[in-house]
C-alpha cells in the first residue's frame, strides 16, 4: 500500500519515523513529509504556535503539494492527532483514496463530504481531552452519512499521543495493540 503519513503538531519527529518504518517493514511504501519545514516543537503549546504561524491554509498546501505527485497510485493517508485532521481533509477530497488511518485525531467532516466506501479506522484515547466523547460521536455520524466504513477502536487509560515513546502520553501496550490493527487494516486494503 502506498501510504502518506503527516505528523502531529510537535513536527516531523523521531516517534514519526519509527512508524514509517514499522509500515515499510510490514511492505507498505511511505511518505512522511515535513509540513513544519524542519521546525519541531517541544510542547503542545509551541506546536499550536508553529502551526498558527505557519497558518491553516499553507499547511494544507504543503499536504497537497506533498500528496500530490503520488495521489494517482490510491493513496492512504495517514497522520498523528493535527496530521490526522490532515490526512483526513485530503481523503476526503480523493476520489481514487485507498483508505484513511487517523492516529489521536479528526478533522471537521464538510455536510457536503463524500467518501463512498472509504475505508477509515481511528485510534483514541479515552477519555482524550482534544477529541471529546460528543465531538467524536458528531464526526462518526457525518463521516458515515458521508459514505465512509468507519472503525473506531478507543484505548482506556492512554494519553491523546500515546504511541509517541518520547512524549509523556506513551502507552506501550496501547501503542502495541494500535500498530498490531493499524497493520491489519491497511493489509486489508
Amino acid at each position: 500500500m502506498n501510504v502518506i503519513l503527516f505528523h502531529s503538531t510537535y513536527g516531523l519527529r523521531p516517534a514519526v519515523h519509527a512508524a514509517a518504518d514499522r509500515l515499510r517493514a510490514a511492505g507498505h511504501e511511505v511518505r512522511v513529509p515535513d509540513l513544519f519545514e524542519g521546525q519541531t516543537a517541544e510542547s503542545v503549546e509551541e506546536g499550536r504556535e508553529l502551526r498558527e504561524a505557519i497558518g491553516r491554509d499553507e499547511l494544507l498546501r504543503r499536504a497537497v503539494a506533498a500528496a500530490a505527485p503520488h495521489s494517482d497510485q490510491g493513496l492512504v493517508y495517514a497522520g498523528f492527532s493535527l496530521g490526522g485532521a490532515v490526512a483526513q481533509q485530503l481523503a476526503l477530497a480523493d476520489e481514487k483514496a485507498r483508505g484513511l488511518l487517523l492516529l489521536h485525531g479528526t478533522s471537521d467532516v464538510p455536510d457536503d463530504a463524500s467518501a463512498d466506501d472509504l475505508p477509515v479506522q481511528l485510534h483514541v484515547a479515552d477519555p482524550d481531552p482534544f477529541e471529546p466523547d460528543d465531538w467524536l460521536n458528531a464526526w462518526y455520524l457525518r463521516m458515515g452519512r458521508a459514505g465512509a466504513d468507519v472503525e473506531v477502536h478507543r484505548y482506556a487509560g492512554a494519553g491523546h499521543l500515546y504511541t509517541d515513546p518520547d512524549l509523556d502520553d506513551y502507552d506501550a501496550e496501547a501503542a502495541e495493540a494500535t500498530w498490531r490493527v493499524a497493520l491489519g487494516f491497511l493489509d486489508s486494503l
